[in-house]
């Protein structure tokens, strides 16, 4: 590799995120500079692995890289090595900051590096207020509290210059010490200024907005302190360097009554703790998790993933606490000694003490901060039905008919109510055979939504009863109603359906309209639990034309009907067999029947707004127990109607229900949620929410559904210029989607990595990705797709400067184009595609000086991608003629060509300027400069 190659790699290197990735490649770069004795790189790499190590996790290693570079800076100074002066003695700031979390490093070589700064800042005529800033530092770790207030007060009262701490740096240690002094509102007052300003150090806002969580809170400002710790944590929650602020969020969830959320976070990060960046920050994470863990039950677990010899598993959070205890007591107690104080192990057994204050501060972006917005419905669950009144003197059939009026019209309670009054008064006296098997009957309504096999075994019982009586017409009626429970089970169902049939046939020749009616609807049912959809289907319209004898039974069977057809996917006839079902159910004030209907047609409406509609119907009377279905369906419905951030209260309400009912499903409700949230522009709760979805499909095992709430999170992060986080995640989809029927996805998200990656000009990486998804894409049968993604990579080698690379990829991309040649009808993307890569390859062969043969690629390209409606493009490929025929000298064609591009751009748009300035040229060579000069000034061009 060439001198200049290496160079390029530091260079590359310098522009990569933070972490594993930069540290090896740098590396690797020392260890080649040495080897080819290669002094300047050698220095250059290793000043910037120094800066590398501290934010990338490792700061221990920081100690050799800079030493090196201070001894050969001493030894022999370089003119090269002048360039990094300032930078070397920025630097020391960074091992002072280190040496005081590493408890091996004796306290006196701290004081000795200290020195050194200060002679050093001396001697080159600066400013001692980073010295004085690192002296409170040091006296602040101690507990020496006098002499940090005199070493604060010098920093404050010393000027900077180039060598302090940035805007938003100093401002941050200041917030920290006046909150440790108590002084809450000024800690606040110093640091708005600062917020409202532009913070672009790697730093900030993130340590800042932490700093302020105690001020915050200590001050009453709620709603400051929540922001403060979303915004904050969302920047720090994937850097390894950045544990110890981790724990001081997790400390301010425990403290603001946010136990699951400090659960959540000390689980996520736990781990972190086997490769903690300093023993400082391992002992401030690991007393903030152990009082985290104290506030929960301690039968709960946490999953710990596998390190060295331990294996993988769900630890419980009792243990986990008190080892954490240990780990951060034992830290603080070698701190002390080497320091000769106790401050230490006061300062952890303030975090160990930590537990919730004052009034709970909800954080949580997935769980409702406020009461629901609907009343409570009437239990009864029959809208404006008053409790069952019964009759002092009804005898023992009376009360069974009015039990049974109760059960037909769907009133469970009021059933229960009237059942309790006959036991009381007849369960001891002599009855009738008929009475009681008419009692054994209505057993089934006492157990109406109970285990299926109390009901089958209840069900049994009294056909029993009535056979023994006997009395054909109520024993088919039973029968019927245990052939529908008997076909929810495998075991049963052939002889459920045998007597579902024998049932509805009997009750055909025998039975009344309503029986009648009921017995085809509880052969359809029987059918639906067989999953028998065309069966059932004519079951239900057979029920259907005698229903209307009773307005419940009609009700009741329009419900089931909708629901059947919705399973045959009959789009159409759903909405208005749901419709039907809303309008009988609410003719009886069947609550629960109405929820149902309202939301079979909220699914299936074509009119998002008329769904929000049902939906709200379904809220006003929705059972406790059917809140959250009709929550999320109001949610879905909204979001399909563009209202966003209404769907986002929904979608946090249905969350919060379903943690209330500990029901299966709330990630899946936050990946929803999530995605209401990026839809409404609140990328940053959309991160929150996607991360906590991802966790929890993880965890459920939904491998797939957590994937695509990755690939949700990933354009998130793009979303807030979380570039790398973004990456990371496309990068791990990438691992994930390995197998062959994956192969389309693997290329898209490849293709996406390659996309974010040119879009912050780190062209020569995104090259490769869009290489990875052109082969995918092919492995894939996508030729469209892989032409695309290759003239990617061909324009990503392009703008990263790499020539020879970019020329190599040219037949490549003839060769994909030439696959999609000579179709019998060119489809429009086909059209585009091909146009855009022979653009692409003008490009190219313009670098490489063949002008003639990049103006052949252009030829006809303008037309064709007009005659697809792709004017945008169009323009620019005809710019790029322009611009050929001037190189080509051909002055007189590119004035016509351009005149006519220039007339068909808006007046104030970017491609009009670049019209005007090669129209401009153009005049120039043709020899008519005053022309030329207007027609700048008519566009605000600069001559040159």
């Amino acid at each position: 590799m060439s001198d200049d190659d290496l160079w390029r790699v530091l260079h590359e290197a310098h522009n990569m995120p933070y972490g594993a990735g930069q540290t090896a490649a740098l590396e690797q770069l020392i260890r080649r500079a040495d080897a080819g004795d290669d002094r300047h790189l050698a220095f250059a790499a290793r000043m910037q692995a120094t800066t590398s190590y501290v934010y990338g996790g490792e700061p221990a290693k920081s100690f050799v890289t800079f030493s090196w570079c201070l001894a050969e800076f001493d030894r022999d100074p370089q003119p090269h090595h002048q360039r990094f002066a300032h930078q070397l003695r920025w630097h020391f700031k960074y091992m002072i900051s280190a040496m005081l979390k590493f408890p091996e490093l004796p306290l006196d070589r701290t004081y000795a590096v200290l020195d050194d700064m200060e002679r050093r800042y001396r001697d080159t005529g600066h400013s001692l207020q980073a010295v004085h800033k690192h002296r409170y530092l040091v006296a602040s770790h101690l507990g020496g509290h006098d002499e940090a207030a005199e070493w604060y007060r010098r920093w404050m009262t010393t000027p900077r210059d180039a060598l302090s701490d940035c805007a938003g740096c100093d401002p941050t240690t200041q917030v920290h010490h006046l909150c440790e002094v108590g002084r809450h509102d000024e800690a606040v007052a110093l640091a708005e200024p600062v917020l409202a300003g532009r913070l672009s150090c790697t730093e900030q806002p993130q340590a800042i907005l932490t700093a302020l969580l105690p001020a915050y809170l200590g001050t009453g400002r709620g709603e400051a302190a929540r922001a403060a710790h979303r915004e904050a944590y969302r920047r720090l929650r994937s850097n390894l360097s950045d544990l110890w602020e981790i724990a001081d969020h997790v400390e301010f969830c425990t403290m603001t009554g946010n136990d699951a959320r400090a659960l959540e976070l000390v689980e996520r990060h736990l781990d972190w703790l086997d490769r903690a960046p300093t023993p400082a920050a391992a002992m401030h994470f690991a007393a903030a998790a152990a009082a985290a863990l104290g506030q929960v039950p301690g039968e709960l677990t946490v999953h710990r993933r596998a390190f060295g010899d331990r294996p993988a598993g769900e630890v419980p959070v009792g243990p986990l606490a008190a080892e954490l205890t240990d780990t951060a007591t034992a830290l603080a107690a070698r701190f002390d000694a080497r320091n000769g104080t106790a401050y230490q192990s006061e300062v952890v057994a303030r975090r160990l003490a930590a537990q919730p204050a004052g009034e709970h501060l909800p954080l949580s972006a997935s769980l409702r901060r406020r009461p629901a917005r609907t009343p409570e419905p009437a239990p009864s669950g029959e809208v404006g039905a008053q409790p069952v009144q019964v009759p002092a003197g009804a005898n023992a059939e009376e009360l069974l008919a009015l039990a049974e009026e109760c059960w037909r019209t769907h009133r469970v309670d009021d059933c229960a109510t009237v059942l309790k009054t006959f036991d009381e008064r007849f369960g001891a006296a002599p009855l009738p055979v008929a009475t009681v098997a008419h009692r054994l009957e209505l057993r089934a309504g006492e157990l109406n939504d109970g285990d299926p096999s109390a009901l089958i075994e209840a069900n049994r019982v009294a056909l029993a009863a009535w056979r023994e009586v006997p009395d054909p017409l109520r024993a088919q009626v039973v029968a019927g109603r245990l052939g529908a429970l008997l076909c929810m089970t495998d075991e049963g169902a052939e002889e459920g359906l045998a007597l579902a049939r024998e049932s509805a046939d009997h009750l055909d020749r025998y039975g009344d309209q309503q029986e009648r009616a009921a017995a085809h609807d509880r052969l359809a049912l029987a059918y639906v639990h067989r999953q028998r959809w065309a069966d059932a289907l004519a079951e239900v319209e057979r029920a259907a034309t005698e229903a209307d004898v009773d307005p419940w039974l009609a009700a009741r069977v329009a419900l089931h009907r909708a629901h059947i057809l919705e399973e045959l996917e009959r789009g159409g006839e759903v909405g208005e067999a749901a419709d039907q079902a809303r309008r009988l159910s609410r003719e009886v004030g069947a609550a629960g029947m109405l929820v149902a209907a309202c939301l079979a047609y909220a699914r299936w409406a074509d009119d998002p707004a008329e769904a929000v509609v049902a939906c709200d119907e379904a809220l006003r009377v929705a059972p406790v127990d059917a809140r959250l279905a009709v929550r999320v369906a109001r949610g879905r419905a909204l979001l399909a109607a563009d209202r966003p951030a209404d769907a986002v209260d929904d979608l946090a309400e249905a969350v919060t229900l379903c943690v209330e009912q500990g029901a299966q499903g709330d990630a899946f409700l936050r990946w929803e949620l999530a995605n209401a949230y990026r839809v409404a522009g609140r990328l940053s709760e959309a991160a929150e929410v996607a991360e906590e979805a991802v966790l929890g499909l993880d965890r459920l095992g939904a491998q797939a559904e957590a994937d695509r709430c990755r690939h949700l999170l990933a354009g998130v992060y793009e979303g807030l210029g979380e570039i790398d986080p973004a990456l990371a995640l496309l990068e791990q989809l990438a691992e994930n989607l390995d197998g062959p029927d994956n192969l389309p996805h693997r290329a898209q998200v490849l293709e996406e990595a390659g996309g974010i990656l040119y879009d912050a000009d780190r062209d020569a990486v995104a090259a490769q990705r869009f290489a990875a998804a052109s082969s995918a894409y092919r492995l894939a049968e996508l030729p469209v797709d892989e032409l695309r993604a290759r003239r990617r990579q061909l324009l990503a080698f392009f703008w990263a400067g790499d020539l020879p690379a970019a020329s190599a990829l040219v037949d490549v991309v003839d060769e994909a184009v030439a696959v999609l040649t000579g179709l019998p009808e060119e489809p429009p993307v086909v059209t585009y595609e091909r146009a855009q890569a022979a653009e692409a390859v003008a490009r190219v062969l313009t670098a490489e000086g063949r002008e003639v043969a990049a103006l052949d690629r252009l030829d006809g390209l303008a037309g064709r991608l007009r005659s697809i409606e792709a004017f945008g493009e169009a323009a620019q490929v005809e710019l790029l003629t322009g611009d050929l025929l001037l190189r080509g000298d051909r002055p007189a064609e590119a004035e016509r060509l351009l005149r006519e591009v220039l007339g068909g751009l808006p007046p104030d748009s970017r491609p009009a300027s670049q019209a005007a300035w090669l129209l401009a040229r153009a005049l120039d060579e043709l020899g008519r400069s005053a022309e030329a000069a207007r027609l700048r000034a008519d566009h605000g061009i600069e001559e040159d």
